[in-house]
């Protein structure tokens, strides 16, 4: 069975939105490097209807080696709104259902969700994530949305990188 691994950048009080206000200075060569690690490994993107417009808006014309993989890759949208994907390897799912069934779709890479925080949060509460790699950078915002609502979960440490940046790569495996 394919995991569910969820990337997101993180300020240190624990926000997931908008990482373009606070995340650029932070980024630095070995974090692209582990970010197009971890896109070179996945067999599939599952994405929300906002990150899909955001990306899509942004990749198809991108150029590199990040672009290559991004428009490379079979992407799927979870959204009951969009109705004519127009991003190349594109599909639409409208329900956790075809979430779960991805997972047993045929592959050996993970699907990786990247930003997304809001499907991501979907799936935690529907039991659908199996790992959650944070990006978090050594910032507090004091307000934004966060990734965490407010009930108990559990995690376990499967690694963690440190960047030049002063950021952090931790990965969980979230307990079941």
């Amino acid at each position: 069975m394919k995991k569910i691994v969820s990337e997101l950048f993180m300020t240190l009080d624990g926000v997931v939105a908008e990482p373009g206000k606070w995340h650029s200075p932070f980024h630095d060569p070995e974090m692209d490097r582990a970010i197009e690690a971890g896109m070179a490994a996945a067999d599939t993107m599952l994405l929300g209807r906002r990150t899909y417009e955001e990306h899509a808006g942004y990749w198809p014309a991108a150029t590199g080696s990040m672009a290559d993989l991004m428009n490379g890759l079979p992407k799927v949208v979870l959204s009951t709104t969009l109705t004519a994907p127009k991003w190349k390897n594109t599909s639409l799912i409208t329900t956790f259902d075809e979430v779960a069934n991805l997972k047993e779709a045929p592959g050996d890479g993970p699907i990786l969700i990247t930003g997304s925080p809001t499907l991501v949060r979907a799936l935690l509460r529907n039991g659908l994530l199996d790992e959650l790699r944070l990006l978090i950078d050594p910032v507090v915002t004091g307000t934004g949305a966060r990734l965490f609502e407010d009930r108990p979960l559990g995690f376990e440490r499967v690694a963690t990188e440190a960047f030049p940046s002063g950021s952090l790569s931790v990965t969980y495996a979230v307990a079941r």
